[in-house]
């Protein structure tokens, strides 16, 4: 079995390239008297168009690490670089408002479940997406609606546009999902064990999904996962014990 080439921690791809880059990230949690370490002066880079699994045993800190690079939990001390549209921002340092913007507009998050809204439609569920933060104008509306449409259409799913989720097998959600992520177009998109609830062939359906969507849509992917099969399949892998980095 071929596997993706393990990432040095002092790795951080180039200024030019990176959209994401964590430098010496600590986090920890209280444990009755004491704290628990979750991630151990993590570093690591991801450059645009290309992967990263993170891979480790359960409670390694892998999911620690995303919540970090998603704004969802700020670190004890380091820093995350993002590069955005607007010039690079330190993750760990952004206001919880600040944060919730920047997961509208410049992180897209895949989770293990899909996390839509039943009711909806697929369309409709990349329309809210982009809505979020303000009113659409009529124009904005109709850009939007064809953004959708144009994003089901790349991840298989055009004539299912205007089906509702729960109609929906799991793997046709969480390629919803995914075309849900990039909608506002971000930098960086974040998927956590995105194939653990799956089946294998819907799994690898999605797998490929994800790394073709990281190469044509010139975004970085972080990926979380416990299957070497699937960590095989980004472009570098990071392998996490006890929250720091060790040999795969």
């Amino acid at each position: 079995m071929s596997h993706a080439p393990v990432l040095d921690a002092s790795a951080v791809g180039t200024p030019a390239t990176t959209a994401l880059r964590m430098d010496d990230v600590v986090l920890t949690y209280p444990d009755g008297d004491g704290r628990i370490t979750a991630v151990d002066h993590v570093s690591c880079g991801i450059d645009r168009g290309r992967s990263l699994a993170v891979t480790g045993p359960s409670g390694s800190g892998k999911s620690s690490l995303l919540a970090v690079a998603a704004t969802l939990t700020p670190p004890e001390s380091g820093h995350a670089w993002l590069a955005t549209r607007d010039g690079e921002v330190d993750l760990a340092a952004v206001s919880a408002r600040r944060a919730a913007e920047l997961r509208r507009t410049e992180i897209g998050i895949v989770f293990q479940q899909s996390n839509l809204v039943e009711s909806l439609t697929a369309r409709e569920q990349l329309q809210a997406m982009a809505w979020l933060g303000g009113r659409p104008s009529r124009a904005r509306r109709a850009q939007v609606r064809e953004r959708a449409d144009e994003l089901l259409d790349r991840v298989g799913l055009g004539s299912l546009a205007g089906r509702t989720v729960g109609a929906l097998s799991g793997g046709q959600r969480q390629r919803v999902a995914i075309a849900r992520a990039l909608v506002n177009r971000p930098s960086l998109l974040l998927a956590d064990e995105p194939t653990s609830a799956l089946d294998s062939e819907s799994g690898a359906v999605v797998m490929d999904l994800l790394v073709r969507t990281a190469q044509e849509f010139d975004v970085a992917l972080m990926l979380v996962t416990h299957d070497d099969t699937v960590a095989a399949r980004c472009d570098a892998r990071m392998h996490l014990v006890d929250g720091a980095v060790r040999s795969g």
